[in-house]
């Protein structure tokens, strides 16, 4: 955790988003998936120009909320902030329904969900403004630079995943494990 905390505080954009979304204060906030994962990889690649983020994700737990909608409002007011970013707002609490599993309990549950081990990880800048990193399967895996298939999940959705995303191109020194 400690390196993926001093590459998010070497990077300003990084740092910008997690003050845009402390600001939105919800429940279970974070930044996930390849805001994380990308600059991890794009360090241990030795890149010097960051890979660009398709979006980012963003990720909040909230049972009692009650507009499906709120999500797209919340993606209103980070676009306001940062325009640059292809902003995507989910909660977590809800995206059970769309997947077609038992109820998350919580943001690190859902993301246990998610078709590749290494994006599920995620960090939010806490009250103090520390960054608070949380992983639903460690990082060791993502700091081996390994892409592993989530067996909650169809191995096709990951393989899809892998080539729709050109990680393997991207990052060549992904070593591909299969279940």
């Amino acid at each position: 955790m400690k390196l993926i905390e001093t590459l998010i505080e070497k990077d300003p954009v990084r740092q910008q988003a997690l003050k845009c979304l402390q600001a939105l204060n919800l429940p279970q906030g974070y930044l996930a998936a390849g805001f994380v994962r990308n600059l991890v990889w794009d360090h241990l690649h030795q890149k010097t120009t960051p890979t660009p983020l398709n979006d980012v994700d963003v990720i909040y737990f909230d049972p009692d909320e009650a507009d499906a909608n709120n999500c797209f409002a919340y993606e209103r007011v980070l676009t306001e902030s940062m325009p640059s970013l292809n902003w995507q707002v989910r909660n977590q609490a809800k995206m059970h329904l769309r997947n077609g599993d038992a109820p998350y309990t919580d943001v690190v549950d859902a993301m246990s969900y998610w078709p590749e081990k290494e994006t599920a990880v995620a960090v939010r800048l806490v009250p103090d403004n520390a960054l608070e990193c949380v992983s639903a399967f460690g990082f060791g895996s993502l700091l081996a630079l390994n892409i592993t298939p989530n067996p909650k999940r169809d191995i096709a959705l990951f393989h899809h995943r892998i080539e729709s995303k050109q990680w393997l191109t991207l990052w060549p020194k992904l070593q591909l494990q299969d279940m």
